[in-house]
C-alpha cells in the first residue's frame, strides 16, 4: 500500500496533515534542514510529536537535508544522538557526511536519500541502497517511464514528489542563491533567484519577465499510474505553506488513493475540485507528459515568465489608496485602504492576501482586518508602503479555515530531551601513500567542454586537461575518432552531475568503451558514476557536485574508492582548510577560476527566450545557454581567486583548476588569466563567491554578535573565528575502507 507523506512546517500543519489522512509526515527542527525559513519544531514539540504520531499508527520523518561544514560536525553529531534517542521513523539526508556518521555511530537510524542528493537512476539508487539507505526520494526531473525503469531494477523504497513548488534547477545543483550572497539552497537558505524579475535588451521576443519561475507540480491524475508503477510514497511539498493548504491538498490525494480503483475518472475529478482552493501558481505535470527526448517541449509547460514569484489567485492591481482616518487607525490599527482593479473576487475580513510591489522589490502577506463598501467599490485595508500599480493575490479565504484535532498534548513538560554535550571522535582519514597520486600531479589543470578547446588551452601548459563528457564530445571521441593534442592519460573525463534513468545505460556503455580505449582518469559527479566505474582499471576524482564540505563526506567517498577531490564551488577558504589538513591537501583540486552553472536545467529554454545575456533589478548580468544537454545560467562575472595561488601553495594546496565549462576558450582570455595568476593580480569584474565570507549562517552571525558584544564590554577588539579551523590540530588515519569506530576525542 503506497504511503501519503505530507509536510508539517508547524504544529497546525501537523494537525491538518494527520486530520486529513496522511500516513506519514515530514518535518524539520531548528537546524540542518532545507527549510530554515519555516517555523520548524522545538525539541520538546518534536519529541511529543514522535510519541503522538506513533500512537496514531502513523510515521514521522525528519529532514536533515542540507550540507554541513566541518565546524558544524560536532553539533551535528550531538543532534543525531538526540534523534537516535527520540526515535523518528527515518531521516531524510543530503550530505554523504551524515550518511557516514550515522553508519559509524547511529546504525539504528533509518536513512532516506533526499531529492537534494540528485538520485535519478537505478544505479544511483542501488549505490545508496548498498550503503544502508532504505528509501530514495527521486529527483523531480523524471518522467513516469523513467520511474518504472528504476522500479524494475531496484529494491529500495521509492518516494516521489506529487504536488507543490518546483525548483527550476536540477535537484541539489542550484548555486544561484549562494552566488548572490551565500544563502545556499544546499543549506536551507534559498532566496529563490528563480522567482526574480529579469530583463534583456533584445529587439522583439521576451524583453522582461520572471524568466525562470516554474509552475507548481500537480500529479493528482497520475496517482493511479504511479501506484501501479510501484512507487512506495507520494510526497506533498509545502513545509512553508499554511495548515489550510496542507489540509486541502492532503485530503485530495487521500481521496484519489482510496477510490481510484473503483472509479478512476470520478475520483480524480472530485480531487481536482478539492484542490480548487489551492491558490498557488499555474500547475504543470512537468516531465510526466513527455519523453526524455522532448527537451524542447517541456519548458513551455513549466516556465511561466508572466507569473510572479508569489502564489495565490490574482485579485488585481491597486487602483487607488486613501488614509484610513483616525477612527479606523485607533480601533483596528489600520493606516490605509486600497481599491483594486482587474480581479474577479472582492476580499473580505479574515482573508489572507499577498501584496507585490510593481518594481519587484518586496512582497508582504497580510490578513484583511477591515473593509468598506462605497458606491459599488470595495476598499480593503493594506499595509503601509504599497501604492497604485502594485499587485494583490489571494492566499486563502476565511471560509477555508478548518479546525483539526490537536496531535500534540497540551502539556509538553514531560518532554525534556535535548542534544547532549558529547565530544565527536576525530575521524581518521586514509593516509596518502607514496606514489598513490601519480595520476594526479601538482600544478595547473584546465577544464573545457569541447575537443577543439583542448588544442586552445595547450598553450597554458596544464599538467592535465579535464574534458567534459557531453553529447558533442562523446560523439567526437566514440564516433568521429578525432585526433587529440595530448595522450589520453593526460585527459580526465568529467561526467555530468545529472544522470537520468533514460540515459544511464547509454552512458554506462559509453564509459565502458572509453575506458577500453585508454581513458583512465574520471571525474565523477553522481553516485551513478561510481557504479559505472566500479571495478574498472581507472582512478576516480570526486567532482564539485559530490559535495565535500566536511571530512565525513570525504571519508564516505574514500570508501567508494575515490582518491582525490575537486573543491565545491560554494566552499570557503576556512572550511577548506578545516576539512583537509596536512598531506590530505595534496588530494584536493581547487577551482581558482570558473563560470559556475548557477542553474542547470534538464530542458532547453523556450524559443521566445531570444537572448544570451540578461539582468536582474540590481543590474547584475547573467548568461543563458541552451545546449543538447539542457539549459544553463552562468554569471557574467566569473568566480576568481586566481591571485591566491601563492597563498594556496603556502598552505599545502598545490593543484589548481581553471574551469572553462560551457564557455568558449579564447587564447587572449586565457593569456589574461594566466598572467594574473603568475603575477598574483586580482582579475577585474570577478566574484569571490563564498571564498572569503563562506555560507551565510544564522548561527555564525549570532556567534559574531556575541563575540562583538563581549569584546565591546571588555574593551578588546573582536577576533571572531569560525569553529572547525583549530590551530595545531593533528589528524590520525585508518586504512581506506576501514570502518572501525574512532576512539580519539576532538
Amino acid at each position: 500500500m503506497a504511503e501519503l507523506l505530507a509536510p508539517a512546517g508547524n504544529i497546525e500543519a501537523l494537525d491538518a496533515a494527520i486530520g486529513e489522512g496522511a500516513d506519514a509526515v515530514y518535518l524539520g527542527l531548528k537546524s540542518f534542514n532545507a527549510r530554515l525559513r519555516s517555523s520548524n519544531f522545538a525539541w520538546n514539540q518534536f519529541e511529543a510529536a514522535v510519541q503522538s504520531v506513533h500512537r496514531l499508527g502513523k510515521k514521522i520523518f525528519v529532514t536533515v537535508n542540507t550540507v554541513s561544514e566541518e565546524w558544524e560536525m560536532e553539533r551535528l553529531y550531538r543532534f543525531l544522538g538526540y534523534l537516535d534517542a527520540v526515535g523518528p521513523d527515518g531521516l531524510i539526508v543530503q550530505d554523504f557526511g551524515v550518511v557516514r556518521m550515522v553508519q559509524e555511530f547511529f546504525p539504528k537510524l533509518r536513512l532516506h536519500a533526499s531529492t537534494q542528493m540528485n538520485i535519478a537512476s537505478a544505479r544511483a539508487v542501488n549505490v545508496m541502497s548498498k550503503e544502508g539507505l532504505k528509501r530514495v526520494v527521486l529527483a523531480r526531473e523524471l518522467g513516469l517511464e523513467e520511474i518504472r525503469t528504476i522500479r524494475a531494477n531496484t529494491s529500495a523504497e521509492l518516494e516521489v514528489f506529487v504536488h507543490g513548488a518546483l525548483c527550476v534547477s536540477e535537484s541539489g545543483l542550484c548555486l544561484f542563491s549562494s552566488y548572490l550572497g551565500g544563502k545556499s539552497a544546499n543549506r536551507g537558505m534559498c532566496t529563490q533567484a528563480c522567482r526574480r524579475f529579469y530583463s534583456a535588451e533584445i529587439s522583439g521576443g521576451l524583453e522582461q519577465g520572471y524568466y525562470f519561475s516554474p509552475c507548481d507540480l500537480q500529479l493528482i491524475d497520475k496517482i493511479p499510474d504511479l501506484i501501479t508503477a510501484g512507487v512506495d510514497s507520494f510526497k506533498i511539498e509545502g513545509r512553508m505553506k499554511s495548515a489550510e493548504y496542507v489540509g486541502s491538498v492532503t485530503a485530495a490525494y487521500r481521496y484519489v488513493m482510496d477510490h481510484w480503483q473503483e472509479d478512476r475518472k470520478g475520483s480524480v475529478a472530485t480531487a481536482k475540485r478539492m484542490l480548487s482552493t489551492d491558490f498557488a501558481r499555474t500547475k504543470t505535470r512537468y516531465w510526466y507528459d513527455f519523453n526524455a527526448d522532448d527537451t524542447e517541449k517541456v519548458a513551455d509547460t513549466v516556465l511561466n515568465p508572466a507569473q510572479a514569484g508569489g502564489t495565490g489567485i490574482y485579485l488585481g492591481k491597486i487602483d487607488r489608496t486613501r488614509s484610513a482616518g483616525v477612527s479606523a487607525a485607533d480601533s483596528e490599527g489600520v493606516l490605509q485602504f486600497a481599491s483594486l482593479t482587474g480581479g474577479s473576487y472582492d476580499p473580505d475580513v479574515g482573508d489572507s492576501i499577498r501584496l507585490h510591489r510593481k518594481d519587484d522589490t518586496g512582497r508582504v502577506s497580510h490578513k484583511v482586518r477591515s473593509v468598506q463598501d462605497e458606491n459599488g467599490v470595495r476598499w480593503i485595508d493594506i499595509p503601509e508602503g504599497f501604492s497604485s500599480g502594485d499587485s494583490v493575490y489571494l492566499l486563502q479565504t476565511k471560509l477555508m479555515s478548518k479546525r483539526y484535532p490537536r496531535v500534540l498534548p497540551h502539556d509538553l513538560s514531560p518532554f525534556r530531551r535535548q542534544p547532549g554535550a558529547q565530544q565527536l571522535p576525530i575521524l581518521d582519514l586514509t593516509p596518502v601513500a607514496k606514489n598513490e597520486l601519480s595520476y594526479f600531479p601538482e600544478g595547473l589543470y584546465i577544464q573545457v567542454s569541447t575537443v577543439e578547446d583542448l588544442f586552445t588551452v595547450q598553450s597554458g601548459q596544464p599538467v592535465r586537461i579535464i574534458l567534459e563528457l557531453n553529447s558533442e564530445t562523446r560523439a567526437d571521441l566514440l564516433e568521429h575518432d578525432v585526433t587529440l593534442p595530448i595522450s589520453k592519460k593526460q585527459i580526465f573525463l568529467s561526467l555530468d552531475p545529472f544522470c537520468p534513468a533514460s540515459a544511464e545505460d547509454d552512458s554506462a556503455a559509453a564509459v565502458d568503451m572509453l575506458v577500453e580505449s585508454g581513458f583512465t582518469c574520471w571525474v565523477v559527479n553522481n553516485p551513478a558514476h561510481i557504479a559505472m566505474l566500479r571495478g574498472k582499471p581507472v582512478s576516480l576524482i570526486a567532482g564539485p557536485y559530490l559535495y565535500t564540505f566536511n571530512r565525513w563526506a570525504v571519508s564516505w567517498l574514500e570508501n567508494q574508492e575515490i582518491g582525490a577531490f575537486v573543491m565545491p564551488y560554494e566552499n570557503s577558504r576556512r572550511n577548506l582548510e578545516a576539512t583537509f589538513d596536512g598531506a590530505q591537501r595534496s588530494r584536493v583540486l581547487i577551482p581558482v577560476f570558473a563560470y559556475p552553472a548557477l542553474f542547470r536545467m534538464r530542458f532547453k529554454l523556450p524559443a521566445s527566450y531570444d537572448f544570451t545575456f540578461f539582468n536582474d533589478k540590481e543590474g547584475m548580468t547573467f548568461k543563458a545557454l541552451s545546449t543538447p544537454d539542457g539549459a544553463f545560467v552562468m554569471p557574467d562575472n566569473p568566480f576568481s581567486i586566481i591571485d591566491k595561488i601563492q597563498f594556496l601553495k603556502n598552505a599545502g594546496f598545490t593543484r589548481y583548476l581553471i574551469d572553462f565549462s560551457k564557455t568558449s576558450v579564447h587564447k587572449k582570455h586565457l593569456k589574461q588569466i594566466l598572467t594574473a595568476m603568475y603575477r598574483a593580480q586580482v582579475l577585474p569584474d570577478t566574484s569571490r563567491f563564498n571564498w572569503k565570507d563562506g555560507f551565510y549562517s544564522p548561527e555564525k552571525m549570532e556567534e559574531f554578535r556575541a563575540s562583538a558584544e563581549r569584546a565591546a564590554a571588555s574593551g578588546v577588539k573582536s577576533t571572531f573565528q569560525k569553529k572547525g579551523a583549530v590551530p595545531g590540530k593533528k589528524n590520525t588515519f585508518t586504512p581506506r575502507g576501514g570502518s572501525r569506530r574512532p576512539d580519539k576525542k576532538r
